[in-house]
């Protein structure tokens, strides 16, 4: 009882970080949890909150460090607080506030989704658990982002319901993400997933052996995607590639996964699978298209 109160009680030692072009930041530093590695939250208020009453959906993202403030982002920024405020002065999309939840030296382990690791062969679930560190901490850092969600809602103005909470990210980002959405459907209602990372490992993978590593991942894959996808009626879902660096990588796992989602029922109006042709694995690449994701996930009322 006295952990639920706690979360709904609003942030203590927020600090404003330097004003974005658009709208401005706050800064939560040091967010601990009992769940999860303790981090840094960054949540951008979009231009004229402060000066109105209105309610915002919120959008979570990961990685949070790498996408509003070039000063932070040490392989580039997204720029998520320019595209959002040039798409909302030209209707495209409803504003929203977006918290960025930075990522910490356990990333791997909190992004790699429990389930997948749980419904992959013994042979190979030890491969991955040697090359990531340990056991999947993704469970961990779900119930880090139930923490955070109570909290932002009583500190900000938000719309807190499931159709106006999104999740989002890229790379294993964008499996935290749908991942987060099949676990707490009821929470999330839209995830974005930029080039997701579905091999989960590549080094040292060639011929017969990379053959045989792809059908084994899939094959998992899709069992827990058809096993866990929320009702299409009532969630989005966003996915797409590059073709370029490690994104060339993907396309024998997105098309394979694109049929599950479609044989659960995801048409077009809930399902976007896009490619884009020379687009690499990097920040620079996911802010030249995250018009994409913003527009499908955040369409104006």
């Amino acid at each position: 009882m006295i952990l639920s109160l706690l979360a709904a009680l609003p942030f203590a030692g927020a600090a404003r970080a330097d004003i974005p072009t658009a709208g401005r930041l706050v800064e939560h530093p040091d967010m601990a949890s009992a769940h999860a590695a303790t981090r840094n939250v960054t949540v951008w208020l979009p231009p004229g909150y402060d000066a109105s009453q209105a309610r915002y959906p919120v959008l979570y993202m990961h990685d949070g460090q790498n996408l509003f403030d070039a000063s932070k982002a040490a392989f580039g920024e997204w720029g998520v607080d320019e595209h959002l405020a040039r798409l909302a002065q030209t209707g495209q999309v409803r504003l929203p506030i977006v918290v960025g939840v930075w990522n910490t030296p356990l990333r791997l382990r909190e992004y790699v989704p429990a389930d997948l690791i749980a419904a992959l062969p013994v042979e190979v679930r030890d491969s991955l658990l040697t090359l990531y560190g340990g056991a999947p901490l993704s469970d961990g850092y779900l119930r880090f982002l139930e923490e955070l969600k109570p909290k932002i809602d009583a500190t900000y103005r938000t719309l807190p319901g499931r159709d106006d909470t999104l999740i989002a990210g890229s790379s294993m980002g964008g499996l935290i993400s749908l991942y987060a959405m099949m676990k707490h459907p009821q929470v999330f209602g839209s995830a974005g997933c930029l080039s997701t990372h579905w091999p989960l490992r590549l080094e040292r993978l060639e011929g017969d052996a990379l053959e045989r590593w792809r059908e084994t991942v899939v094959d998992a894959w899709s069992r827990v995607i058809a096993a866990g996808l929320p009702d299409p009626a009532t969630h989005r879902l966003y996915f797409d590639r590059g073709d370029e660096t490690l994104d060339q990588f993907y396309a024998f796992f997105q098309s394979r996964i694109d049929t599950v989602v479609r044989a659960a029922g995801w048409g077009p109006e809930r399902f976007r699978t896009l490619v884009f042709p020379g687009a690499e694995h990097n920040e620079k690449s996911w802010n030249s298209r995250l018009d994409a994701p913003l527009t499908f996930l955040l369409p104006p009322s």
